[in-house]
């Protein structure tokens, strides 16, 4: 536990010093803790130290630490965020158990994730996912087709549209980094215009390896796994 608190204080600190670097009122930033392939005693050990926020990519395993940490009296209540891709036959799961969807790309998502939200739980909130860099493997929607996107899930009674989120392919450079940031900032402050909102105020870019540039360019989430459960091991 006690690398766990050291590598969360790490990046907080990261996250400080980088608003405070742009200019930006300091806790404009929150941290979405990337837990996935990390068991549900590294989640539990990271909220005993304040951490309330958890991204999952793979829908199934997140629904079993959900449920499991959900059932222990000893875990303060946490917000789950689903930050991979969501194919049809997985949005009554991630309907019923999470709180946020990162990466709504099409609207038939966001009609079965309306749909299927029980109607005991809070709207659910979403963000568009944008391919703001044109990568070809990437998820997200194309740039000129996210206001047209967002003005019909916006509509959708039992989803709340925060914002936007990105996941550009790697570039070396600070400056680079800043420069495609930049793009999605600006697509954001576009639709929000177009949407008049008040609920649309997040923009969820920048990890491990950007997240300072990202938070130079307007960032108000940052999605961060390997800087505080330390790196990945796949199993076939």
């Amino acid at each position: 536990m006690t690398h766990l608190s050291d590598n969360l204080s790490n990046v907080k600190t990261r996250i400080t010093a980088a608003t405070s670097a742009s200019g930006r009122a300091l806790g404009s930033v929150h941290l979405l803790a990337v837990s996935k392939t990390f068991g549900a005693d590294d989640v539990g050990a990271l909220a005993a130290c304040g951490q309330r926020d958890f991204g999952e990519n793979y829908i199934q395993e997140g629904v079993e630490k959900i449920t499991k940490l959900a059932a222990q009296t000893h875990t303060p209540a946490l917000v789950w965020h689903c930050i991979g891709p969501v194919q049809s036959n997985k949005t009554k799961l991630v309907a019923e158990h999470f709180d946020w969807v990162h990466t709504v790309d099409r609207f038939k998502i966001a009609q079965r994730l309306n749909d299927q939200r029980p109607p005991h739980l809070p709207a659910l909130q979403v963000c568009i996912q944008v391919n703001i860099d044109g990568g070809d493997t990437k998820s997200g929607v194309a740039p000129a087709e996210v206001q047209a996107l967002a003005l019909e899930v916006a509509k959708l009674p039992r989803l709340r549209l925060r914002g936007l989120m990105t996941i550009p392919d790697p570039v070396d450079r600070f400056e680079a980094q800043v420069a495609v940031h930049n793009k999605a900032r600006a697509l954001f402050d576009a639709v929000n215009t177009a949407l008049n909102s008040p609920h649309f105020d997040t923009l969820s870019m920048g990890m491990t390896g950007d997240l300072e540039a990202a938070i130079q360019a307007g960032s108000t989430l940052v999605r961060v796994g390997t800087a505080i459960f330390g790196g990945r091991t796949y199993t076939a």
